[in-house]
């Protein structure tokens, strides 16, 4: 099992520091959407704590851990108490937003799929539940921000796939038995690198082949057709 690899200490602090930096996009987006101080607590607590939640759920860690470890509540308070008074200015934090919530992708696809793997599930189910484990608070913090969630818009850099990666990474190194630090902090890394440069380049998935759709175009693809 994973745990002769991973100590309870070294699992709680990835999970920490996961929750951390996906707080901090979460309060983020919410100072960029104009949110008051408990709009931010909210969501950088929804950011932080939602993929872990049905993780815990799926996989019957009950009560989940959000609930039972005061770390886990109070962590993302902290990073909402830092953004709110240290944030830049509205108009230049997305390039914040988006690395923040970058390196979240990666530590959860990564703290995800091993602790699904520890709880008794299969690789396939393991990797899957380190995606919903990844992009789950991001969901739920675009849909309380009143935004389309990155995860479903075919307009928007690749979301999912770099979490994807980083899960297949955890998944077959358990599978050949390398799993260490070193290749868990590969499989973090990629994830991150990924995303980071889906970003920069707009790498978007493709849409269906020969699709007929009365959806409207963005502004800007109509003025390139």
């Amino acid at each position: 099992m994973l745990l002769e690899l991973f100590s309870p200490s070294v699992q709680h602090a990835l999970d920490i520091v996961g929750i951390f930096v996906f707080a901090i996009s979460g309060a983020l987006l919410a100072v960029r959407k104009n949110f008051d101080v408990f709009g931010i607590a909210v969501l950088a607590e929804v950011t932080a704590l939602g993929g872990g939640l049905f993780r815990d759920l799926v996989i019957g860690a009950v009560p989940p851990a959000a609930f039972t470890d005061l770390g886990y509540f109070l962590t993302p308070l902290l990073a909402a108490l830092l953004v709110f008074f240290l944030h830049p200015q509205v108009e230049r934090t997305q390039f914040a937003v988006n690395v923040f919530d970058a390196a979240g992708l990666g530590l959860f696809c990564v703290t995800g799929t091993t602790k699904a793997y520890d709880h008794g599930l299969g690789l396939t189910a393991s990797a899957t539940l380190g995606l919903a484990t990844a992009v789950g608070g991001g969901v739920l913090r675009d849909i309380i921000a009143n935004e389309v969630p990155s995860l479903v818009r075919w307009d928007r850099d690749l979301y999912a796939v770099p979490a994807v990666v980083g899960a297949a990474i955890v998944a077959l190194s358990i599978r050949f038995e390398v799993l260490n630090g070193i290749t868990t902090a590969l499989a973090v890394v990629t994830a991150f690198v990924l995303r980071l440069l889906a970003l920069h380049y707009h790498w978007r998935a493709p849409r269906a082949w020969n699709r007929r759709s009365s959806a409207e175009e963005p502004a800007e693809e109509k003025a390139t057709a």
